[in-house]
């Protein structure tokens, strides 16, 4: 059943092999760029299936709502009568060990428990025609600003759909589309060793402006979203309220962040919410920068695109975004409930980011495995400075087909050491995002953080 690793060839092939740095990195040809839509999907994705027919090839992905979806509820599963075609445990990893990721492999040996159900791959990855539009637009005339640590010449689109180094890659998953505004509920699950976990709940207000109709590059003026996250529950967190900008040249200038204490009934700067501080809420189980597998500055790194590869990583994970479930049902021993989750064949990009000399970080190493699709980052594999595999992250998500986008429904980051982790997103017992409110910048100014804070 094993076969060989299959790495990208043609046009990035000698990036590939050599790694080059972005700095080499050519810019889009006449030619390459009449591929977008052709034999390559709007985004970059090949569009064709692979040669033995276990990825099939992309049709459009869901362009509509299916049957029976209210806006509100919690999406139906277009693909719940899919069987299951074979599932790897311990006992026959090796069999489909080129399919599996390093953290993947870990996971199955550490935990006799874990095992992961693979069904028939679905390309269900759709954006609305204006973000295909736009990518077509940028490719032609995006470029990575110096250092690296931010893009210019797009707006709204994937900026690098035809990828010549591994942070061209990391960009494209920063400024993938999910939606405009979002509300989301949700919560943070840490979960002990024995599977006892206490929710930290949240209400989070995005206000995605690269992404807006009409939007400009000089409009933009270098914010590239911005977003609140208020702390519902426990007591004793309620009422903390953080605010950030972030900015798509941080060269001109880094992340801002504020938070609203309701102890202190006060508003201050926080300029720690970046890099490997911890995650809020977490219980030490992640960083800041691994929320949405990964965001801010990628400029602690220096990013190699390895290639490209067939590899099963979570996906269409209907299942587990489930209102029938209860968080009980999901939150198990070590590990999510494998009865709920749902792994596929997809082709990936492989990114590994080396910590650069001079710099600190407790990840010495990362590897991204970043689907062609959707440029959403499906799997992390997290090395400490003995370069030993310590964390395993891994984004089971969706297509939110009445967008449509393809995001996390949720994130889950292992901690092989502790024998925990970290569920974050999990909203099973919560509302459903609602992807159809409208915002200004007016509402995500300090001003509104204190009003927010107080009501």
């Amino acid at each position: 059943m094993a076969k060989q690793i299959r790495y990208v060839t043609g046009l990035a092939l000698g990036i590939v092999l050599g790694g080059f740095s972005a700095a080499a990195a050519a810019a889009v040809t006449p030619e390459e760029l009449a591929r977008l839509g052709a034999d390559l999907t709007p985004l970059g994705a090949e569009r064709a299936g692979n040669g033995d027919g276990t990825i099939p090839a992309w049709e459009g992905g869901i362009t509509k709502p299916v049957a029976g979806y209210t806006p509100g509820d919690h999406h139906p599963d277009p693909y719940a009568g899919d069987p299951v075609l074979y599932t790897v445990t311990r006992e026959n990893m090796d069999r489909y060990a080129d399919r599996l990721t390093e953290g993947h492999k870990a996971l199955l040996k550490s935990y006799d428990s874990f095992s992961m159900r693979v069904f028939p791959t679905r390309r269900s990855a759709s954006v609305p025609q204006r973000i295909y539009d736009a990518t077509l637009r940028d490719a032609p005339n995006a470029r990575l600003e110096e250092g690296d640590n931010g893009v210019a010449g797009a707006v709204q689109g994937i900026p690098f759909p035809l990828p010549k180094s591994g942070v061209e890659v990391v960009w494209n998953h920063m400024l993938r589309y999910r939606g405009d505004s979002v509300v989301r509920n949700f919560s943070i699950a840490p979960v002990t060793r024995g599977g006892e976990f206490s929710l930290v709940q949240f209400r989070e207000d995005a206000y995605f402006r690269y992404h807006l109709p009409e939007m400009t590059e000089q409009a933009l003026d270098n914010i590239l979203f911005m977003f609140t996250q208020k702390i519902l529950s426990p007591p004793r967190l309620a009422g903390q309220v953080l605010l950030v900008h972030e900015t798509l040249n941080q060269n001109v200038e880094n992340r801002k962040a504020w938070v609203y204490n309701p102890g202190q009934r006060r508003v201050r700067r926080a300029p720690n919410v970046a890099f490997d501080n911890p995650k809020n809420g977490a219980d030490g189980l992640t960083t800041s920068d691994t929320l949405d597998m990964y965001n801010g500055s990628p400029e602690r790194y220096d990013w190699k695109l390895v290639g490209k590869r067939e590899m099963l990583v979570p996906y269409n994970s209907y299942a587990l975004h489930s209102d029938q479930l209860k968080y009980s049902d999901i939150l198990t021993p070590l590990h999510l409930n494998p009865a709920h989750l749902r792994y596929e064949l997809h082709r990936v990009w492989v990114v590994e980011g080396t910590l650069k000399e001079g710099t600190r970080h407790i990840y010495k190493r990362r590897t991204f495995y970043v689907d062609e699709d959707t440029w959403q980052i499906m799997s992390v594999d997290q090395y400490d400075n003995r370069d030993e595999l310590w964390r395993v992250s891994e984004g089971h998500g969706i297509n939110y087909y009445e967008v449509p986008t393809y995001w996390t429904t949720v994130e889950v980051h292992y901690d092989l050491q502790l024998g925990r982790y970290v569920a974050i997103g999990v909203n099973n017992e919560d509302a459903m995002y609602d992807f159809s409110v409208t915002y200004s910048p007016a509402d995500f100014s300090t001003g509104e953080l204190r009003r927010e804070g107080r009501r």
